[in-house]
């Protein structure tokens, strides 16, 4: 579990310490379910398309054509996936709860303490299993009223809802 701080002492107890501005990581196990999502839906969307098409060009049997184009769409599914895994970040600090996406249109959002209304976890049967869940921080306003951070280690998403939740008491009790 990641240790999650704003100040030299530690506020939620865990093994790791880790600065608070520093981006965290997705857990590595989360990357199967991640690659597993991205190649079915590229195999359904575009290798079934793509074989189709080529069983047109090429003179084979179709099931055959259209069998190695939907198995490669779900490799190269599924290496697309563990990429986007591994470039799904996140962060506590002063300012608030931040989550970063992306490697060449990275897209950074940062939901001020101020701003979270409530927290939840969700967790479906393979995360449960996994040992994963998807932190959602419900925004005050109407634009992205919901930042989802998925595929988080159960321990950090659980932390980090404690903490977000502390901070938002102490901002109120103000």
């Amino acid at each position: 579990m990641t240790e999650i701080q704003d100040d030299p002492t530690p506020s939620v107890p865990g093994p790791a310490t880790v600065q608070a501005a520093d981006w965290q990581p997705l857990p590595r196990r989360g990357a199967l379910l991640y690659a597993a999502g991205t190649a079915t839906v590229t195999a359904l969307s575009g290798g079934i398309g793509l074989g189709v098409l080529a069983s047109q060009l090429v003179p084979w049997p179709r099931w055959q054509v259209v069998g190695a184009a939907v198995l490669l769409a779900l490799l190269a599914g599924a290496a697309f996936g563990r990429l986007r895994h591994r470039r799904i970040g996140w962060k506590l600090d002063a300012e608030g709860f931040a989550t970063r996406r992306g490697g060449w249109w990275r897209q950074e959002t940062l939901v001020p303490v101020s701003r979270v209304q409530h927290l939840d976890l969700e967790r479906g049967p393979l995360e449960r299993q996994l040992g994963l869940a998807t932190l959602v921080v419900h925004t005050a306003g109407t634009r992205m009223a919901a930042v989802k951070l998925p595929l988080l280690a159960l321990d950090d998403a659980e932390a980090l809802r404690a903490h977000l939740a502390r901070q938002v008491e102490a901002d109120d009790a103000l």
